[in-house]
This record gives structure tokens, C-alpha cells and sequence, in this order.
């Protein structure tokens, strides 16, 4: 069957991004502490880094998902906050001078720039582990297992055999002649496993059917794909400017992309025909799926 894929930004995608990120902004400013004690400057520090923008995207995953098989919302936000933090703290520790040493992150001074490094290392380290406090807590589902579930999924998809393993493959990039295997592989762990988790906690709070999480998995490593084709271009094409950020990096760090391997239109083809194979894998659910459906070629087609 071919699925036409969704272009432009349509209404009901626009929405449901929107309602996602004001329902999981409050949720975040309802669960990171807030103190005065001399201690406070690192939360500052973490309230700045989840509140200076972002889409996000891996939330609204949570959300849809968890709404695709009847899990109340009220976890699902949750969840979906504890993945924005992770993802916080990844980008803070990214932007550090021993990494990308960025200073410009969605359009504003990086953590470590808008406060300084040793804050900067403290505020991710703190993010990262309230994330899984926030999932070990009984109000994120009143099943032990779920939790655990959760907790051992996020964990997975955020270490050494996941983001951080393909942070580690991106730094010896320039040292390898990596092929369009290799450069697939640092895409589907640094990107793609908080993309997978994103997707497989709706079905996990959800206590869906194995057929579900199947479903998800191969779905969210085909938009895991595309949204990195998709960040490689922005890197190759875009302005700092349009892109909040850095661009042009990848390539004056002789870093192997599939852009550098595709050129640009061959990039943009691939990324398109990944979106969309990942539209299709949600045909099942009808038009319950439909916002989950247009996002793929939404994020192959952004600019920033």
C-alpha cells in the first residue's frame, strides 16, 4: 500500500505539537525543584536548560502513544516530562566545551555559557536522575512492573548501548571512514533509542499487546532515521539563524553523514521514503494515529 505522505505543517499536526508542549511545559515546571538554599543554582541551571524551547517531540510521542491505548493522561505526562529531561541533560552535556562545544542552543546561551561548565555538568547529572524518580514514583502508574518497565527501557535507550554509545561513536567519527552502515547505526543509537522509548512507553502504560509494541519499535526507528537525515541537512543547508544553533559542524569536523554520502537531494530522497515507510506501520490505527502519522515528513521538512 502507498501512504501519501503529509507535507507543510498541517492544522492537526500544529495542534497536537501545541497541546502536547504546553501540557508537558507545566507539567515539567511542576516537578523540577525550586529552592533557595545556596544549593539553588543548579536547579536554575535545570529550569533553564528544559525552558529555553524545544518542540517537544518525544513527549508528544509519549502522549499519543499512551492515548492510542487507553492510558490517562495524568501518567502519561510524566513520562513524557521524564524523557524531556533526559533529553535536556543529553543536549547540556553535548553543548560542553570537552563535546560540540556549542554556544548557541535553540537560539539562546547554552547551559554551560548562561551559567558556567562545572554548573552545567551538575544541572545534566541532576536531570538525568530526577527523570527516573519521576518514573519510580507510584503516580506514574500504580503497577511496580509498569514502573520498572519504564525505568529499565529508559535506561537502556539512554546508555552505553544507546544515546550515550552513539555520542561516543559521533566523537571518533573523523577517526573512522565510517560507511552508510556505520553511519545508520550512530543515528539509530544517539537519536533513534530515546525515539524508540518515546514510543514504546505509550504501549507499556498502555499494557498493550506484543503486536502493539512491534508495531511502535518499527515505527520509531524509522522516524529515529529521519529525523536525524533530516538534522544532517539542517546542519549541511541551514543558517545559525533559522537553525538556533551551530550549523555546518559535521562537515568541517570531516564527520561521515548521509548527507556527505548521499549529497544533499539523495539525503532528502532517503529521509523522505523513511517517513514514509513509518506513516505506514500506523495504518492500523486509523485515524487515531493520524497526528503520529503526518510527523515523519514534518520533521524531514523543517528548517530548524
Amino acid at each position: 500500500m502507498n501512504i501519501q505522505v503529509a507535507h507543510a505543517e498541517p492544522a492537526l499536526l500544529q495542534d497536537a505539537l501545541a497541546d502536547a508542549a504546553l501540557a508537558v511545559n507545566a507539567e515539567l515546571d511542576r516537578l523540577l525543584p525550586r529552592t533557595h538554599a545556596p544549593y539553588g543554582r543548579v536547579q536554575d541551571a535545570m529550569r533553564y536548560a528544559i525552558t529555553v524551547g524545544g518542540k517537544r517531540m518525544r513527549p508528544f510521542l509519549i502522549l499519543e502513544g499512551a492515548a492510542l491505548f487507553g492510558a490517562p493522561r495524568e501518567r502519561a505526562l510524566r513520562a513524557a516530562a521524564a524523557i524531556e529531561m533526559v533529553h535536556t541533560y543529553s543536549l547540556v552535556h553535548d553543548d560542553l566545551p570537552c563535546m560540540d562545544d556549542d554556544d548557541l542552543r535553540r537560539g539562546q546561551p547554552t547551559t554551560h555559557k548562561r551559567f558556567d561548565e562545572a554548573t552545567a555538568v551538575l544541572a545534566g547529572d541532576a536531570l538525568l536522575t530526577l527523570a527516573f524518580e519521576v518514573l519510580a514514583n507510584p503516580a506514574t502508574h500504580p503497577d511496580a512492573e509498569v514502573r520498572c518497565s519504564l525505568s529499565a527501557r529508559l535506561a537502556r535507550a539512554s546508555g552505553a548501548e544507546g544515546m550515550v554509545g552513539g555520542q561516543m561513536m559521533d566523537i571518533v567519527a573523523p577517526e573512522h571512514a565510517f560507511g552508510a552502515e556505520d553511519v545508520a547505526l550512530l543515528q539509530r543509537m544517539k537519536t533513534g533509542a530515546l525515539f524508540e522509548f518515546a514510543c514504546e512507553a505509550g504501549p507499556i502504560l498502555g499494557q498493550a499487546d506484543a503486536a502493539d509494541y512491534e508495531r511502535l519499535r518499527a515505527y520509531a526507528h524509522d522516524l529515529g532515521l529521519a529525523f536525524q537525515i533530516a538534522d544532517d541537512l539542517i546542519d549541511a543547508t541551514s543558517t545559525a539563524e533559522k537553525a538556533g544553533k551551530a550549523v555546518g559542524k559535521d562537515a568541517d569536523a570531516g564527520k561521515a553523514t548521509l548527507v556527505s554520502l548521499m549529497g544533499v537531494d539523495g539525503a532528502r530522497r532517503e529521509a523522505l521514503r523513511i517517513a514514509e515507510r513509518a506513516a505506514a506501520v500506523l495504518q492500523p490505527y486509523g485515524p487515531a494515529a493520524e497526528a503520529m502519522r503526518r510527523l515523519p515528513a514534518f520533521l524531514v521538512e523543517r528548517d530548524a
